[in-house]
């Protein structure tokens, strides 16, 4: 079942990501814009990187973001690649 929020461009999907908050239309997560955002990229590069998803949609993500810090980042958290599972060439320092 498809479950509209108070943003437009967002919406959760119990079929896609388990329910995790998405753009409407995509696979993308409001977790993944974050993510990509907190490495330093401006929210106007992120479509070059994504190019699915529009710069409206990137700022309807981060203002989801914004309003749901803990939901997001408890998904964040949730989906973190614990550094014994990583190559060593990729870990963080």
């Amino acid at each position: 079942m498809i479950e509209g929020t108070e943003h437009h461009y967002i919406v959760k999907d119990d079929e896609i990501l388990g329910g995790e908050p998405i753009i409407k239309g995509t696979r993308t997560s409001v977790r993944a814009i974050v993510e990509t955002w907190r490495m330093g990229v401006a929210p106007e590069e992120i479509p070059k990187g994504m190019p699915h998803a529009t710069l409206a949609q990137v700022f309807d993500a981060l203002s989801y973001y914004s309003d749901h810090q803990s939901e997001i980042n408890a998904y964040i958290e949730r989906n973190r690649i614990s550094n014994e599972l990583l190559d060593p060439l990729v870990r963080n320092p």
